[in-house]
């Protein structure tokens, strides 16, 4: 028997079209802001104008910061001046600062101006940090309590003020000079007495992260101990505010992203796939390309010197690609893992005489395994089975000999590149596959011809 799906995008556009727009509502105010922001994102955007004014304050706020880019900016291209404030109202300042940023200057100027007071002077203090720290992604609105408050007296408060708070599931003790004394857990103080003071329960050690610092470093500081929350503090350790969780998420997937786009050789974008034109994305991309193209012609001039040699024995051009695709392959196993490893902070810059010696003993053990079974393959497939008369067992102890020593070295160039530029400064994630294959490249072709020279005296 078949079966029929209705679809929600295909059912709103219905009630739209019939103008039911108290059961629209009511369907809306059911639905997580991220499902809605992602209904909004299949619906025409004359439509989504409509849908959006129908929900209620809070929920239209948290969908709006679920949108893209190009969604927000055409709905506040669209929004009264009243409408505009009341979305601005309910956002946390972290985010309104997050779509600030991603605004044109017109349209920053609207955002401001119908911010009151406290939120444009919020939204200017996380501004003034860099970008990727600490400080440009935490919130200031957090739950804080007092060393000598009851649990009594911290219930209170946490009622008054927790309704605009991030979170209150963690909260946070200052001292009169907003200095961090401890943190406390809503747990802590729901299961304690009334008369217990707050200075008693709370843990002291606190782990915290500075204005400053950079923001993968919180993030994976969240991860490590499973926060919920982590408090930001300046240079005299006064509480300025917090990175939740769902803000390190964010930092994490934006760090893999830029990661993998560098590893690709592409210039980072924050931009999804589909939101990229044609002529940006070529403008992401080609930058590398000529970069590569340009080094890639050591490579050409190496084998031109050693044409003469080539001519005496033609079937070793045959083996090039093969050295060249081998070496670069092994060179991106050991980048990958270092970088990875470098990123969850397994190793610093002071193992590396460690990790050298380790994919050395790899690369030994891989690199003779590959030359033992590509002269095997020479000798029983190019020579006897295809009848390759210039296939003789020296060219392929030439070629296997290479392999092994281009798997050596690749993976000691793997390993050792990103490893440095992380201590220069430079991103690892820059030293991955298609700049660490440039350079096997180069070094599998002096190899082979030097080993050729050698053993068949050419």
């Amino acid at each position: 028997m078949e079966r029929n799906f209705v679809t929600v995008d295909v059912t709103i556009n219905k009630l739209l079209d019939d103008k039911k727009y108290k059961t629209l509502r009511d369907i809306l105010t059911t639905m997580n802001a991220y499902d809605i922001a992602c209904l909004f994102g299949d619906i025409h955007d004359s439509k989504v104008q409509i849908l959006f004014r129908m929900l209620p304050k809070e929920l239209a706020a948290d969908v709006f910061v679920e949108m893209d880019e190009d969604t927000q900016e055409f709905l506040i291209k669209g929004f009264s001046d009243s409408e505009l404030k009341d979305v601005v109202d309910e956002l946390a300042a972290d985010d309104a600062v997050d779509i600030i940023e991603e605004m044109p200057a017109n349209v920053v100027k609207r955002i401001l101006r119908q911010a009151d007071a406290e939120t444009r002077k919020q939204i200017n203090e996380l501004l003034k940090y860099p970008d990727d720290s600490a400080g440009s992604i935490m919130t200031t609105e957090f739950v804080n309590l007092r060393p000598s408050m009851t649990v009594d007296q911290a219930i209170l408060r946490i009622r008054r003020t927790g309704i605009d708070k991030e979170t209150i599931y963690t909260c946070y003790v200052t001292r009169d000079d907003s200095t961090l004394a401890g943190v406390i857990t809503i747990k802590d103080i729901l299961l304690a007495d009334e008369d217990d003071i707050i200075e008693n329960l709370m843990e002291e050690n606190v782990i915290s992260v500075g204005t400053l610092d950079d923001q993968e470093q919180v993030a994976q500081i969240i991860r490590n101990y499973d926060f919920l929350a982590v408090p930001v503090v300046d240079t005299e350790n006064r509480l300025v505010g917090i990175v939740t969780f769902d803000d390190a998420v964010d930092v994490m997937e934006e760090e893999t992203t830029e990661d993998i786009q560098k590893m690709a050789a592409i210039t980072s974008s924050d931009k999804p796939y589909t939101k990229i034109g044609v002529m940006e994305t070529w403008w992401h991309r080609i930058p590398w390309l000529l970069l590569l193209m340009i080094s890639a012609t050591f490579t050409g001039i190496i084998i031109s010197s050693f044409e003469h040699k080539l001519e005496g024995l033609i079937i070793l051009t045959a083996y090039i690609p093969m050295l060249m695709g081998t070496g670069g392959n092994a060179g991106s196993q050991s980048s990958v893992t270092v970088i990875r490893a470098l990123s969850l902070e397994e190793i610093e810059f002071k193992d590396i005489l460690w990790v050298i010696f380790k994919e050395c003993r790899v690369s030994i053990i891989c690199g003779i395994t590959l030359a033992v079974v590509n002269f095997v393959k020479m000798i029983l497939v190019d020579n006897m089975l295809f009848q390759n008369p210039a296939v003789t067992p020296m060219v392929s102890l030439v070629v296997s000999l290479t392999t092994l020593v281009v798997v050596v070295v690749a993976k000691i160039v793997g390993c050792s590149l990103p490893m440095i530029a992380k201590k220069v400064g430079m991103d690892p994630a820059v030293m991955a596959s298609p700049f660490i294959t440039t350079i096997v490249d180069a070094v599998s072709l002096l190899v082979y011809f030097a080993i050729a020279t050698q053993i068949l005296n050419i």
